[in-house]
């Protein structure tokens, strides 16, 4: 018989606290595997990584690090399209975004990155250190224009270099449902880069911060490379591009992270647009912030 229907409440999950209290899992197996692979990778690892990146020797290590964190969650990841990727060619990477996971999957590709990084980010405890030392692109989110040059400067100067700039067009992790802001794609052109559209899914089931602490081991994910946009092309193309890279995440296994408002809040304070696409919800978007104003 259900507990319910006996009226005993059902049984709670289990949530174990990890340390630095961010995340949580449902198990102490899950609790004593985690816990020692994040001893051991920000504890060594992170030191020895920080250092590297000092010295500008960060990017194999960083590289490292992030297959360990892979092994340690096991994520299982299907990554496919990559002949697309010409080798030793920089590219302007603009991937879909649903959450901290995603810089793990991306070391997948054969490419060294730098990272278009919001402002608030560098100020975490650990990830901020991290973030100025190995030289990633602060982009101060709430200054229009002022951002959008900092994110130009940095991106020629990695160009420049040969690294590939990482830049998520969707600027949040809501869902498959938020639009896509130009910054990438006229960042492409203006650089002279071409543009490479990168298809993930299945990355929010690892850990979905700030909407949940939970982490879960054994997720399958999906990576799908696209073919690049040529060089100059990028920002006529964009919305083709969004569509095509959309399409491919819905029809995806493990399929993409859904916007819910009511599950997830309704993010007032944050500035984001629906695409418009998604009919239904860009109109409850619509009408809460008519309602709010």
């Amino acid at each position: 018989m259900n507990p319910a229907v006996r009226g005993v409440p059902p049984t709670v999950p289990m949530r174990l606290v990890l340390p630095g209290g961010k995340a949580s899992v449902s198990d102490p197996r899950s609790w004593l595997r985690v816990a020692v692979w994040g001893a051991w990778l920000f504890g060594p690892m992170y030191v020895t990584a920080l250092a590297a990146a000092r010295t500008g020797r960060g990017g194999n290590i960083e590289r490292r690090w992030a297959h360990q964190a892979v092994r340690a969650a096991r994520i299982d990841i299907e990554a496919t399209g990559l002949h697309h990727i010409e080798p030793g060619a920089p590219y302007v990477v603009a991937p879909l975004h649903e959450g901290f996971a995603d810089a793990l999957v991306l070391h997948t590709l054969p490419l060294d990155f730098v990272w278009a990084v919001r402002d608030e980010l560098f100020d975490w405890r650990l990830l901020g250190p991290y973030l100025r030392a190995s030289g990633q692109i602060c982009v101060p989110t709430h200054e229009g224009r002022a951002g959008y040059r900092a994110l130009l400067r940095g991106a020629r100067d990695a160009l420049a270099e040969g690294k590939s700039v990482v830049v998520f067009p969707q600027g949040s992790i809501l869902g498959i449902e938020a639009a896509f802001h130009p910054g990438a794609f006229r960042l492409a052109d203006a650089t002279g880069a071409s543009l490479l559209p990168v298809v993930m899914s299945g990355t929010h089931r690892v850990w979905e911060h700030p909407y949940h602490t939970t982490l879960r081991l054994d997720q399958r994910v999906r990576l799908q490379v696209l073919a690049p946009i040529p060089v100059g092309r990028a920002g006529s193309r964009m919305r083709d591009v969004e569509r095509e890279m959309k399409a491919a995440a819905l029809q995806a296994n493990p399929p993409p992270r859904r916007f819910d408002p009511e599950r997830d809040g309704w993010w007032d304070d944050y500035p984001y647009e629906i695409d418009p696409t998604f009919v239904g919800l860009a109109d409850r978007v619509r009408i809460h912030r008519g309602r709010t104003v």
